[in-house]
């Protein structure tokens, strides 16, 4: 299972009214960086024949199964943090993280 935060949702909410579409956002992992895993995050107008779907204040996440072993447990926040900001996600699975925060291990 996976849980937005208040803000997270309303993030997520106000990008797809101003996308005009979609149903949801995916929440995902691949290969890559110095760690192993990276969060891929991206709108779903039609999600796929396995995905997993979860709602968590309104939003529809979905979640293919081969990365839900990876993800499961995620709380995705929205922060900002000087004059960076965007989503954060805080994994119980995650064993490391790289330096940069760019890729994970579990």
């Amino acid at each position: 299972m996976i849980t937005l935060t208040e803000l997270a949702a309303n993030k997520v909410k106000k990008q797809l009214e101003q996308r005009g579409a979609g149903l949801g956002v995916r929440i995902s992992v691949k290969t890559t960086g110095c760690s192993g895993l990276s969060y891929v995050l991206e709108f779903v107008d039609r999600p796929g024949l396995e995905d997993m779907s979860f709602v968590s204040h309104g939003i529809h996440v979905f979640i293919d199964p081969k990365s839900l072993v990876y993800v499961d447990g995620v709380e995705m926040d929205w922060v900002r943090n000087g004059l960076n900001e965007g989503f954060d996600f805080k994994n119980p699975n995650e064993k490391a993280r790289c330096g940069c925060g760019e890729s994970f291990t579990v």
